[in-house]
């Protein structure tokens, strides 16, 4: 115990230590408690380059399979308080790991999570050291990505933007674009069996360009193009059914939606497509294909 409490430093740690002997193993570095028995091993495998004694290297320090303090001159190739897209190594009860260009994987705890990343996920992250002085990784970058972001300039209505999820709300969820505008996209405007996942690149199309140089999005079809898309369900359908079905405009909405994946409303349109075009038929509830 009185070991643990003279030492200097701990794992998920960036230090900069001075080289003091070396073995056939690598080199051994300072740990800075008086006790030779504390000094760090930056074995060779975890050197970027040859070092000598007397040398002071920036290294990580993480813990080796036996639990013991090492060193790799593999540090992360972020900053504290820096955001990046990382990638999500590993998953835990408590949190996550992800890679940050280190020997090891930072971890994200549960609390700093937005969602739930699972491993090859990619997502918005900031790297922070915490309260222990390790360093930690949190997907809470809402301050950053407004520090970060540029307001919307010469974007037009119906423009198309792409970008990475980093939020979600009650209301919706939030987009950081290549071009870096902030991006929001109401619950209404997403498909509710196909939410976008936190972290993950999608094309919304703008719907609305605020005075503060924000922008709101869809990530559904125009109308017109929606009434296209789905009069082509319908008639996907009516084909795979012999030319008939058992909707209509008066099937309840639930069923629509469970059939076709569309409101009523949107499917009361397309059949209005499809009758103006001479296309279908309706009879007692039923839906026919007209012969040509």
């Amino acid at each position: 115990m009185e070991e643990q409490r003279k030492r200097k430093y701990g794992p998920s740690t960036v230090a900069t230590l001075k080289v003091v002997r070396e073995s056939e193993l690598g080199a051994f570095l300072d740990a800075e408690t008086g006790n030779t028995n504390d000094d760090i091993l930056l074995h060779k495998n975890q050197q970027t380059h040859p070092v000598n004694i007397g040398d002071e290297v920036e290294v990580f320090l993480y813990l080796d399979p036996k639990r013991k303090l090492t060193a790799s001159m593999r540090v992360p190739k972020m900053r504290e308080g820096q955001i990046a897209r990382l990638k999500v190594i590993n998953v835990s009860r408590d949190g996550a790991f992800v890679d940050v260009g280190a020997e090891r994987g930072i971890f994200m705890p549960y609390a700093g999570m937005r969602g739930r990343p699972q491993i090859g996920e990619v997502v918005w992250a900031k790297l922070y050291t915490d309260k222990s002085g390790r360093l930690a990784v949190t997907m809470e970058v809402e301050d950053e990505m407004r520090r970060a972001s540029q307001p919307a300039k010469g974007v037009k209505k119906g423009q198309m933007v792409k970008g990475a999820i980093y939020n979600y709300t009650d209301a919706g969820a939030f987009l950081f674009s290549e071009e870096r505008y902030i991006v929001f996209i109401a619950n209404k405007e997403m498909n509710p069996q196909a939410r976008p996942r936190v972290g993950e690149v999608v094309t919304a199309r703008v719907t609305y360009i605020r005075d503060d140089g924000r922008l709101n999005a869809s990530l559904k079809e125009s109308k017109e193009k929606a009434l296209i898309t789905d009069a082509e369900k319908i008639m996907e359908l009516l084909q795979n059914r012999n030319g008939k079905m058992p909707y209509s405009d008066e099937s309840s909405p639930e069923v629509i939606r469970d059939k076709f994946g569309i409101s009523k409303a949107a499917f009361k349109r397309a059949l209005g497509h499809l009758l103006r075009e001479n296309r279908i038929v309706e009879e007692d509830g039923w839906t026919y294909l007209k012969e040509n």
